[in-house]
């Protein structure tokens, strides 16, 4: 069965999530270890930093039983789905902040479409609000990430 066709106990959903923000610090790390790129380098230290953060969250929960969730679950995040329009491309030593960026954007998207197929199996279950409330929070990322990418460049002239 896939992910979205599953609603997971609370213990084995959250050893989920907690996978899924390792992989995601993990691919920061490999991408701050290639980049030479000193601003490329600072955006990718603060998403694994940010993946740490919630790994974290994760694994309290997991130790205290239960998790605190936000109240704004059923408000959507919008987002540009820059992801549509820039080809994802592995990152080299030379790699700047625009590939940086685009990077980042494609691995908050993989974490955003992880969790809403799961939140959607899990709907009107106990696990549901959870994953929606993980949803919401690398929805804000991927939104954060995009909102950087238009300001710097997506600029008019």
């Amino acid at each position: 069965m896939n992910n979205d066709q599953v609603c997971y106990t609370f213990d084995a959903a959250l050893e989920m999530a907690i996978t899924m923000e390792e992989e995601g610090f993990r691919n920061y790390l490999s991408a701050i270890r290639q980049l030479t790129n000193k601003g490329a380098k600072e955006l990718m230290r603060d998403n694994a930093l940010d993946e740490l953060n919630h790994k974290h969250q994760l694994e309290k929960a997991l130790l205290e039983g239960r998790m605190d969730g936000g109240d704004d679950l059923d408000k959507p995040i919008p987002t540009m789905h820059l992801d549509y329009i820039f080809k994802k491309e592995e990152l080299g030593p030379h790699s700047g902040v625009r590939e940086a960026l685009i990077h980042a954007i494609h691995l908050e998207k993989g974490a955003v479409d992880f969790y809403g197929k799961v939140s959607s199996g899990c709907a009107g279950a106990p696990m549901g609000k959870l994953f929606a409330q993980l949803l919401k929070e690398e929805s804000c990322h991927l939104q954060a990430l995009e909102d950087l990418y238009e300001q710097h460049f997506l600029t008019e002239n």
